[in-house]
């Protein structure tokens, strides 16, 4: 039965492993909802760290045994680590794995301008402009498709939505909290 649950445990980490390198260039911010999972440690340990937990304001996690650990800022991969290595340095585990797992459906993009309908549109890893704007319903008659402006952060791109369509390769792949406004032609 040990030996059942540690192969169950072991490929329910591997496959979360696999949701999470799709993620990694995903940073966490306060207010998301992360899955945390413990392996490498007595069946009934695993029990007490894995559940779900949410980053909070201060964008800390509090983590069993170990208290407050930093998650804001940090991708998955830099989180797991962060919370093995204190479980390690405060002599909890001695070879525990962690995973993180983000719900990604609490991550969005902004679609605004001159879409058919305006919105957030929840983020996946593959999510790019054209699909994003497409998500909104596509374009009114009053868009500008050749000056579509991708904000993130303090940064500004213009993107010409007629190039996209010629050379996919052009489209930018969008990343949670990217806002997409589409301009109106002035003619």
């Amino acid at each position: 039965m040990k030996f059942a649950r540690l192969i169950f445990t072991t490929l329910l980490i591997s496959s979360l492993n696999l949701v999470a390198q799709d993620d990694e260039s995903v940073r966490l911010r306060s207010g998301d909802n992360i899955e945390i999972r413990l392996g490498g440690v007595p069946f009934e340990e695993i029990t007490q760290v894995t559940g779900p937990y949410t980053v909070d304001t201060a964008g800390f996690v509090n983590m069993p045994h170990i208290g407050r650990i930093k998650a804001a800022g940090m991708t998955q991969d830099e989180l797991q680590l962060a919370i093995e290595k204190s479980y390690r340095d405060n002599e909890i585990y001695t070879r525990p794995t962690i995973t993180v797992s983000v719900a990604m459906q609490t991550r969005f993009v902004n679609v605004g301008g001159e879409v058919r309908m305006p919105q957030r549109v929840p983020y996946t890893s593959d999510l790019s402009v054209l699909s994003a704007i497409s998500a909104a319903g596509g374009f009114t008659e009053f868009a500008n498709q050749g000056n579509v402006r991708l904000l993130r952060g303090d940064k500004v791109t213009m993107i010409d939505i007629r190039k996209v369509r010629k050379n996919p390769s052009l489209d930018v792949t969008l990343r949670p909290g990217d806002s997409v406004e589409v301009v109106r032609s002035l003619f």
